[in-house]
């Protein structure tokens, strides 16, 4: 198998997208942190000192999402088209969920936007609650669907 990321020198590259069609692709990405009762319900109760924690987390998942060309070497700048955040309260964790889809019409896909997102926002909750938990853990990152470009349209079992 070719390494697409790489030259015919062995020097990192990024793939050349432009001979691709572009198409409809949309990418769901979630991901958990679970938590001390204490701190879930601190931010229920939106009781924290650093301010409203899950909507702060929104914010930086869509700013992830923009980022991820600046923070993954090999990820394309891309115009997206839209960028949706929910947020599922998972009481006997306790913790939450986190979903983020990303959404463009383009030539490369938005897995990565979606997955980053999804990171940034778990983070922004561990980083806005650290002094009631320090012990919070964030698990199961993970792409949910894709549809769209080459490769075809994936759905996790």
């Amino acid at each position: 198998m070719d390494l697409t990321h790489l030259d015919n020198n062995n020097r990192p590259k990024m793939v050349d997208v432009s001979a691709k069609d572009e198409t409809t692709r949309v990418a769901v990405a979630s991901g958990k942190i679970s938590m001390s009762q204490e701190a879930f319900d601190a931010i229920i109760k939106n009781n924290t000192k650093k301010g409203p924690v899950i909507q702060t987390a929104v914010i930086a998942a869509i700013m992830g999402v923009k980022k991820t060309s600046d923070l993954i070497p090999m990820c394309h700048p891309l115009l997206l088209s839209g960028i949706n955040c929910d947020v599922e309260e998972l009481p006997a964790l306790p913790g939450f969920k986190l979903i983020v889809t990303a959404k463009l019409n383009g030539q490369t896909g938005v897995e990565m936007e979606a997955l980053t997102g999804v990171s940034l926002g778990l983070l922004t909750i561990y980083d806005m609650v650290k002094a009631i938990d320090k012990s919070m853990v964030i698990s199961n990152v993970q792409l949910e669907e894709k549809s769209g470009g080459k490769s075809g349209d994936f759905t996790r079992n």
